[in-house]
């Protein structure tokens, strides 16, 4: 597929391309295109309300979905696999979906940094569907479930709503849950696997890190102080309160200290609404 002409359309390119291979494919032309310079940014461009998808996996309400068990059969390798490559190939599309609904007018580094996600996402999906292939299954072999895509859409009508939710939620959780995933895996005997999981989580530092920098940039821009500012949207916009425990060293270097997060977690008392953001 030819790269269209301009950031924003070629994000909506991925964004509408179904096949994940050629999902994963295009990110990488995308990104490679970006850092030699050859993209403009262009004209905003609306991105579709859900990115193309394949037929499989079938998607499925997250409480519908059948409880992970820990990774000591084959099968139970691949249903944890499985469900890391949907997440992966969902963080690729927020990522892209991120740079085309709320891009336009930002500065280059804005761009840099989400296509660096968006580029480390595609790879992660990658490195994940050869494990799966070594374990003679495939992407799309299991249901998966779309809880992902449901926290985009409720915070698609603001930037700084998308990323107190999406990297500073969500991806952070990533980094509280991988260590006992990968000790899980190297108990089983599968380096290969572990080895592939303590990349991803490396990388995923950087991604809340990010997901940071750019929550307080543009709380700054609106005049608002981020952590109350964070708390209130979390408060907001996202169902339910912080899972415990905390990997409070990964979380540190990604940027979120404790007094952050600490105060909407289980357990914690939820003090009301007191900033408008």
């Amino acid at each position: 597929m030819t790269l269209p002409p301009t950031l924003g359309e070629a994000a909506v390119a991925v964004l509408t391309t179904p096949a994940p291979v050629d999902k994963i494919a295009l990110t990488h032309e995308l990104a490679r295109a970006w850092r030699a310079g050859a993209l403009p940014v262009g004209d905003p461009v609306a991105p579709p309300a859900r990115p193309a998808r394949p037929e499989k996996p079938e998607l499925r309400l997250p409480r519908d979905m059948p409880k992970r068990r820990a990774a000591g059969s084959a099968a139970n390798r691949v249903a944890l696999l499985h469900a890391l490559a949907h997440i992966e190939l969902n963080a690729l599309d927020l990522a892209l979906d991120l740079i085309a609904r709320f891009g336009g007018d930002r500065p280059r580094d804005f761009y840099d940094d989400w296509l660096r996600v968006a580029d480390e996402e595609a790879t992660h999906h990658d490195l994940l569907a050869v494990r799966l292939a070594a374990l003679g299954a495939a992407y799309g072999d299991l249901p998966a479930h779309d809880g992902l895509w449901q926290a985009a859409e409720a915070t698609s009508h603001d930037l700084l709503a998308r990323l107190a939710v999406v990297p500073l939620v969500l991806e952070a959780r990533g980094l509280d849950v991988t260590p006992a995933m990968i000790a899980s895996l190297e108990g089983a005997g599968d380096a290969e696997d572990a080895a592939v999981l303590r990349r991803i989580y490396q990388d995923e530092i950087g991604h809340v890190a990010i997901g940071r920098k750019w929550f307080d940039v543009v709380s700054a821009e609106r005049g608002l102080a981020p952590e109350p500012t964070w708390q209130n949207l979390v408060r907001r916009h996202f169902k339910g309160r912080l899972k415990r425990p905390f990997n409070a060293e990964a979380r540190a270097q990604a940027g979120l200290p404790p007094r952050l997060y600490e105060p909407l977690a289980d357990g914690a008392d939820a003090p009301p609404e007191t900033l408008s953001a």
